[in-house]
């Protein structure tokens, strides 16, 4: 059973369109992976799910037809986007950019959501007094994210977690990132470019040029097909 369903989207910016009918699917507590270059219009996927950029087409979420709803509804439905970027309130410290996450809280309720977010980001909660700005980059990327899971989504969208971080910072995350799907059962769809550690967290692969699905299938079959796994995975 899908948590998400997008048939058809078509989607741009002014009189231009990047996506071009794509179709694709996140299960229920299931993790997609959106692969390919720069500019092949994954971010935009991620975007026109949740309403910011013109679109046509069907979304899906829950059962329940979202691509006609603004970005607010599209969130308090229970989809949280975590953009290239970080996105990071820099002058306000860690645990204020989380509370922001969970602002329709109450004071219980918000108790055990920060208590749930430190068990899986115990750094955070070391940091919690510090400013935001102040945080390594990997530290702010965990920071991105426990604000989306403060907000006890059922569908996370991951926007290039791993970029411009050291390699022993994205097995962390990626780590954690694992936890909480299994955790949490939270169904992700994760645009990256570090093919070689977003397949080993993926259910489901789906391979973009140019705005349109090219291949989908499982992890194995990007593997197992040589050109692909040369020039995705670079072995």
């Amino acid at each position: 059973m899908s948590l998400l369903a997008v048939e058809g989207l078509t989607a741009g910016y002014g009189r231009g369109n990047v996506l071009h009918g794509v179709s694709l699917e996140v299960g229920l507590g299931g993790v997609s992976v959106v692969l390919g270059a720069n500019g092949a219009g994954k971010t935009t996927l991620l975007r026109a799910i949740c309403g910011m950029v013109a679109r046509e087409g069907s979304v899906v979420f829950d059962g329940r037809r979202i691509d006609r709803l603004p970005t607010e509804e599209v969130a308090r439905l229970g989809v949280a986007h975590v953009p290239e970027g970080r996105g990071t309130f820099t002058h306000l410290t860690t645990e204020e950019n989380l509370r922001l996450g969970a602002y329709r809280r109450d004071r219980t309720e918000l108790e055990a959501s920060f208590a749930r977010v430190y068990r899986y980001f115990p750094r955070l909660a070391e940091r919690r007094r510090q400013p935001a700005g102040t945080l390594s980059g990997g530290e702010q990327q965990m920071l991105a994210i426990a604000r989306a899971v403060m907000s006890r989504p059922s569908l996370i969208l991951l926007d290039e977690p791993s970029f411009g971080l050291a390699p022993l910072v994205v097995e962390e995350l990626y780590r954690i990132m694992k936890d909480i799907n299994a955790g949490e059962r939270v169904g992700v769809l994760l645009v990256e470019q570090n093919a070689a550690i977003a397949l080993d967290l993926a259910d489901r692969v789906y391979l973009f040029e140019v705005g349109r699905v090219v291949l989908t299938g499982p992890p194995s079959k990007l593997r197992s097909d040589e050109s692909l796994r040369r020039a995705y995975l670079g072995y």
